[in-house]
């Protein structure tokens, strides 16, 4: 890769890598894995960087990049853990502030399969709209509809009514 091409990439690299760490962080819920998933997309960016024209989709690129790594990696057999964190009615209650909130939300996320938990991190947390969210999956709008569904249901059922005090007001 000639300079400028590499100067643009770490540009890119400096200015989002927070943000991806933090996606991968959403859809995964394990800070290290996270780390690994967003140096396995910027990884992949590097590889393809000569080959990528329009710089304006370099973050839907990373987006996808990460979903498929995170939803592959729960596909391995050695993988395949159960998340069993419940949430305590003392921590439920604790939730008035944004780090409990957070915390709350992320280890009800953990209990979301995969596909319904990357559904869910585009949609309300990376604030995309259905099509954003189809294409940065590679499935139709009506998939990311019933994922979406689906993963408010299991959501809703490990949080029950916390998830109501979680959304926004308005």
């Amino acid at each position: 890769m000639d300079e400028s091409a590499e100067a643009a990439f770490e540009a890119y690299f400096r200015a989002r890598r927070d943000a991806v760490r933090r996606t991968a962080y959403l859809l995964c819920g394990d800070w290290h894995r996270a780390d690994d998933h967003a140096q396995a997309a910027f990884v992949a960016l590097h590889r393809h960087w000569r080959r990528i024209r329009d710089t304006a989709a370099l973050d839907a690129w990373m987006r996808r990049t990460l979903v498929r790594s995170v939803v592959d990696e729960s596909r391995r057999p050695w993988r395949r853990e159960r998340f069993t964190d419940v949430v305590e009615a003392g921590a439920v209650a604790s939730a008035t502030d944004g780090v409990a909130t957070r915390h709350v939300l992320v280890d009800g996320l953990r209990s979301v399969p995969p596909r319904q938990r990357a559904v869910l991190v585009l949609r309300y947390l990376e604030g995309l709209d259905v099509a954003g969210t189809a294409a940065a999956l590679g499935c139709s709008e009506g998939t990311v509809k019933s994922q979406t569904s689906h993963g408010l249901a299991a959501l809703r059922a490990v949080l029950g009514d916390t998830l109501d005090d979680l959304r926004p007001a308005g």
